[in-house]
């Protein structure tokens, strides 16, 4: 929701607390219990200072690779899931998933991707090292308890 007016600051002010308050960080749904204010802000000072060397882009994931592919580069990518896509704001096609698959075919650095674990991607992806992991899903009620199986795939 744009509200006319503000700074930029105030404008990402409003931003962190409605991430931080909204459950599984998706600002649609919140929950109702106590937060640590201050502990926010320590959390926001770790960060800054994490990201001071940090570039941040917004562009197609062949551009990025391109761009900084090397020998001794190592890159971290966690695209949607296949068949999850419809949840992400910015549409992610089934060819896309295909064409992530070519684009790190190529590169000469080293890879790391997590996805979800189904037949086709780990189709898509045989002949690189795909390692097996459950963890918790943490967008459903700790009550719940439900697991989700992901995939670790990487070329080395």
């Amino acid at each position: 929701q744009e509200v006319r007016g503000l700074t930029d600051i105030q404008r990402a002010a409003r931003f962190f607390v409605a991430i931080k308050e909204s459950f599984g960080a998706g600002c649609k749904t919140f929950a109702v219990r106590p937060k640590d204010v201050p502990r926010a802000v320590d959390f926001l000072r770790t960060a800054s200072g994490r990201l001071q060397r940090v570039v941040i882009e917004q562009e197609d994931f062949e551009q990025l690779l391109k761009t900084y592919d090397r020998p001794d580069a190592l890159f971290y990518l966690d695209p949607p899931y296949y068949e999850a896509e419809k949840y992400y704001p910015d549409r992610f096609l089934p060819e896309d998933h295909e064409r992530l698959r070519a684009a790190l075919g190529r590169i000469r650095g080293r890879f790391i991707l997590s996805y979800n674990d189904c037949g086709l991607i780990r189709e898509l992806y045989r002949g690189y090292t795909i390692i097996e992991v459950d963890r918790s899903d943490n967008l459903t009620a700790k009550s719940q308890a439900r697991r989700y199986r992901e995939l670790i795939i990487k070329n080395y």
